[in-house]
């Protein structure tokens, strides 16, 4: 057989599975605020939805739940967890130490390189809240700080904002929606980009700080406003 005959009749493995594809939307569908804290996640419901079989949306909810983004209540079943005041600060509290540190380090580093990619994804952060995509507000918020991670080679920092990432985004799905954040938000970025480009260690620390501070306090007041209707 020839190689060329060989290669026509491959099968490609597909990029991802069912079950990643429907743990991806899933996610997503509760990140975005389809599915709000406290709805139950009925696994029938959730087959017709997806088209996938019980066995995966079972594998789908068990992940969830390890992320921290489905509870399994007795006698109630899967829920979207409720997002938690006390939690939410304790994960503001690690992204300001880390995110403050790799700003500094950005900082010290005086490299057009990493100012130049922050740019970027501040500007599409700017055009996503502008064309009222929160969606593409979260991918290139993500960008931002992977950038600031990455790029002064601070890999296990990032890996431990990383484990916290869906939740991270459950949070900032709740603020970016808030009344002036689209204007407030990356003006405040801008400033952590400012100091960067300037040499600033401490003006970079003291800007990311400030930014986390101002989104810790977002979510207080959102889930606190929520915490009487549930």
């Amino acid at each position: 057989m020839s190689g060329a005959l060989k290669d026509a009749i491959r099968v490609e493995r597909p990029a991802k599975t069912l079950r990643e594809l429907a743990l991806d939307k899933v996610r997503e569908a509760i990140v975005n605020g389809y599915f709000r804290p406290g709805d139950r996640l009925v696994e029938r419901d959730l087959c017709a939805q997806l088209g996938v079989s019980r066995t995966v949306v079972r594998e789908v909810l068990r992940h969830l739940e390890s992320e921290g983004l489905v509870a399994n209540l007795p006698n109630k079943g899967p829920i979207v967890a409720q997002l938690d005041i006390e939690e939410a600060k304790q994960i503001y509290e690690i992204r300001g130490a880390l995110e403050g540190m790799a700003a500094r380090l950005c900082a010290e580093r005086r490299s057009p390189e990493i100012v130049a990619a922050l740019e970027e994804s501040l500007s599409g952060i700017r055009n996503s809240y502008r064309d009222n995509d929160m969606a593409g507000v979260l991918t290139n918020t993500s960008s931002f700080y992977q950038t600031l991670f990455t790029m002064v080679d601070r890999h296990v920092a990032w890996g431990v904002v990383n484990l916290l990432t869906v939740r991270i985004n459950h949070l900032r799905s709740m603020t970016i929606k808030t009344e002036g954040r689209g204007i407030e938000g990356p003006a405040q970025m801008s400033k952590i980009v400012d100091a960067i480009r300037r040499g600033d260690g401490e003006g970079a620390y003291r800007a990311a700080m400030d930014h986390v501070a101002a989104a810790s306090a977002i979510a207080e007041a959102v889930l606190s406003a929520k915490k009487p209707a549930e």
